[in-house]
């Protein structure tokens, strides 16, 4: 008999930790939404939350896990979205499907910036190492690299590397190159797509 076949079935949530959790997270989007991830910290929402610092820690760690438990239905219905978009326009070009789903991730992204945000920065503070990857990028990277392949294999050319390009296709949407795109440059979200299209997926 295996260890799996024996392994006791994880407990349900008492009420009262679920009822802090719903606490936590109220509290922390309504800060977010306020004053933005950056400017907020565990204390203020522990304060919010009225509970004490120590209950915080002991369900999350740091903001990028708060922001992550907040995000998680919103994933969800995101990879859901991205999911049925795919199997809807089978038949389109890997490149025309790629730009739909760059078109889905930007519409996500300029909803829920503010967490997508905290996610991603948060996470990475504190990461022993900066070059680690959480669950959102490394699931979207894997449909860039399969669809990236249809476009080679379409081509008949080995390159350039598709883990390269999904690589460099996400740095351009994440947190701090998209901001960056819409606050200094000026770029709306349609013309951010457009130049992504235009410099990563665009058909040779």
């Amino acid at each position: 008999m295996n260890e799996d076949s024996t392994t006791t079935p994880p407990k349900p949530e008492r009420r009262d930790a679920a009822e802090n959790r719903q606490r936590i997270l109220n509290a922390a989007l309504q800060l977010f939404e306020q004053h933005g991830v950056e400017q907020v910290s565990m204390n203020q929402i522990a304060a919010e939350a009225q509970i004490g610092p120590g209950t915080l820690y002991r369900r999350y760690r740091n903001k990028s896990e708060l922001c992550l438990d907040l995000m998680k239905d919103n994933l969800v219905i995101l990879f859901e979205d991205i999911y049925a978009y795919l199997e809807d326009n089978h038949a389109d070009s890997p490149s025309s499907r790629l730009k739909g789903i760059l078109g889905l991730f930007i519409k996500f992204r300029e909803k829920k910036s503010q967490l997508l945000r905290g996610v991603e920065d948060s996470s990475q503070a504190n990461r022993p190492s900066t070059r680690q990857k959480g669950p959102l990028y490394h699931e979207l990277h894997e449909i860039l690299v399969q669809l990236f392949d249809e476009m080679l294999a379409a081509s008949g050319k080995s390159e350039p590397n598709s883990v390269f390009r999904a690589d460099m296709l996400l740095n351009g949407v994440s947190s701090e190159s998209y901001l960056f795109q819409r606050e200094v440059r000026g770029y709306s979200p349609e013309v951010i797509l457009e130049h992504l299209c235009a410099t990563f997926i665009a058909d040779k």
